[in-house]
């Protein structure tokens, strides 16, 4: 079976409209996809071990959840279309008063961000991102001021602001290069510092891919890392939103490593 050109596993014809990947929930101690079905929301675990066995189906805007009711959006753009989509700032300007957090993250092997959050969600963020490092180093009265020393710091000290999935993807079996860690940290005071473990357990790179079937290993961020035929696969779980979902495993071909074929 062949991928539509929006990257389906099956033709819209095939599948019931109605049940659509609308969110995912990236808590480290509770990550999970939602789920909308007739109007209602109900949320798909992602512990260790979790069996999954979905096709995907045609992708179009997620809609939005309105006091755990999912109103639908047909519009094409996702996975949220301009109606649906906030920015940065304005999602986030409601936190602006509170202390934030400036922290530098470590993304194995050798990939270095600077961020602010709110002081009181600091641990929580940074396993959000998917860090295996990091490190607080200064703190700022409000986002505002938090913003301008991460452009700062970027700017200063050669380390970026984004660190995008396909990146973080191509670490997940690597460690972090402890000496460039080290001395990237020795020029800023260190309040609190953070080495993370997701149980993974990964002795290669995972293979990218777009689907979800298989049994869970973990997840690291917002990636999804499933055992499918032997082969161990990392999906962006925001790839998924959107997509509207039939009961039942993929049978599209997917690309397999070495290890799948013993």
């Amino acid at each position: 079976m062949t991928k539509s050109r929006n990257g389906s596993d099956l033709p819209t014809a095939c599948l019931p409209r109605g049940v659509q990947v609308v969110g995912y929930d990236s808590r480290p101690d509770e990550p999970g996809l939602l789920i909308a079905e007739g109007g209602s929301v109900r949320r798909e675990g992602l512990a260790h071990g979790t069996e999954l066995a979905y096709t995907l189906g045609e992708r179009h805007c997620a809609g939005t959840i309105d006091d755990e009711t999912h109103v639908a959006c047909d519009r094409e753009r996702a996975p949220y279309c301009e109606l649906h989509t906030m920015s940065w700032a304005v999602a986030n300007n409601r936190d602006s008063d509170d202390e934030h957090a400036i922290y530098l993250a470590a993304f194995a092997p050798r990939v270095f961000k600077v961020g602010v959050t709110r002081s009181a969600r600091l641990d929580t963020r940074l396993r959000e991102q998917g860090a295996d490092r990091a490190a607080h180093i200064e703190i700022a009265p409000d986002g505002r001021i938090a913003r301008k020393r991460e452009t700062a710091i970027a700017d200063d000290h050669g380390v970026t602001e984004r660190v995008r999935v396909p990146t973080k993807i191509r670490g997940l079996a690597a460690v972090v290069d402890e000496a460039a860690w080290d001395e990237l940290l020795s020029a800023f005071e260190v309040h609190d510092a953070f080495a993370f473990e997701y149980g993974l357990g990964l002795t290669e790179r995972p293979i990218a891919e777009t689907f979800l079937s298989g049994t869970v290993r973990g997840v690291k961020g917002r990636v999804l890392v499933l055992d499918h035929a032997g082969t161990t696969y990392a999906v962006d779980l925001r790839d998924l939103v959107g997509h509207d979902l039939a009961v039942g495993a993929t049978d599209r071909e997917l690309q397999t490593s070495l290890t799948g074929f013993q």
